[in-house]
């Protein structure tokens, strides 16, 4: 059991640390005109955040963590992606009942959008103004801080730095795992190669930017700052989701009563673990309980992709937890007592 929660929260770190890796750099590279972009757009950063939280898994959601700790997008993004991400139970949903999944990730991403621009209406500049957050990235001008640094490149790998040389070992050690199974989906899927594809870009990366580079935006920040807490606060939550769901059986727990069991959905979506979750995929499938019941508890939870937040911002992980909660609720109850 250790080494397995070892193992998952070795695979949520490295991509979520490839993800700011990549994310410092696109930032520098174009002088932050893509983060200026989305800054001044807050529809295109809804759409984007709906988007890569209704993809199957949670790469997308750990996307979308990576881009607002990093203060790209607005709280109400964040909101609205963890609303429309399903997690793991989205390939089990397609998988079980294809039509029926599409139509509820739709009702997600719809959703999520309304939930993303009240919460950054109502809520969105009282929360992020009393709460301590990573610094805007920092952009240097293009004469200071070039990405790609051409015929330096073969000089700063003779003369290669500590702080290079270990976050290439680093990386190489996470693709290796990667390729060998070690780290995330054990089989070759989409999964597998996208983490293979993402650790490589991240590898040249390493391997090519200048030095006043690689020094004050990969190490000191991406290394130093939010490795370790990303793979400490995760390993501890996948602890104690471990705890809880192996001594509560959900299956009994829930009976043969709608509302409650629109309650009991919406309350359990609150755990940061997809194997909870997979009760109501099943039983829905089954014919067991009705679509408002499954439609409440993918609202609320996010399978893995807040765990990367409680890093970052517990008071933050809570709030955007309690605003799917109202949310997943909210509709649950909305749709029932109209159905009824």
């Amino acid at each position: 059991m250790i080494a397995q929660l070892i193992h998952e929260a070795l695979f949520i770190t490295g991509f979520v640390a490839i993800m700011m890796l990549l994310v410092e750099y696109i930032n520098v590279l174009t002088q932050g005109a893509w983060q200026k972009s989305l800054v001044d757009s807050r529809v295109t950063q809804y759409l984007v955040a709906v988007l890569l939280g209704a993809t199957p898994g949670c790469l997308g959601a750990f996307a979308v963590v990576a881009m607002y700790s990093h203060g790209v997008l607005r709280l109400g993004a964040l909101v609205a992606a963890m609303i429309a991400t399903s997690g793991d139970e989205a390939f089990v949903m397609f998988a079980m009942f294809p039509g029926k999944a599409l139509l509820l990730m739709a009702a997600l991403i719809a959703i999520g959008l309304i939930a993303g621009w009240l919460t950054d209406n109502l809520a969105g500049r009282w929360i992020t103004n009393r709460i301590d957050s990573c610094k805007n990235l920092e952009i240097h001008i293009a004469e200071s801080c070039k990405c790609f640094p051409g015929h330096d490149i073969f000089q700063q790998l003779r003369e290669l730095s500590l702080a290079r040389g270990v976050l290439m070992g680093v990386l190489l050690l996470f693709l290796f795992g990667v390729t060998s199974g070690t780290v995330g989906p054990e089989s070759w899927n989409w999964i597998r190669v996208t983490i293979l594809i993402t650790g490589l870009i991240g590898l040249f990366i390493v391997t090519t930017v200048p030095e006043h580079f690689l020094q004050e935006h990969l190490w000191r920040h991406v290394a130093l700052k939010h490795v370790h807490q990303v793979f400490l606060w995760t390993l501890g939550a996948l602890v104690i989701t471990w705890i809880i769901t192996n001594h509560l059986d959900l299956t009994n727990i829930i009976q043969d009563n709608t509302l409650s069991m629109i309650i009991i959905a919406g309350l359990v979506g609150i755990i940061p673990e997809s194997g909870p979750h997979l009760v109501f995929t099943t039983l829905y499938a089954k014919g067991a309980i009705p679509l408002v019941v499954l439609l409440t508890n993918s609202i609320v939870q996010d399978g893995h992709g807040m765990l990367p937040l409680l890093a970052h911002s517990r008071t933050q992980f809570l709030f955007v937890k309690a605003v799917n909660l109202v949310f997943g609720l909210a509709t649950g109850l909305a749709v029932y007592y109209v159905i009824r």
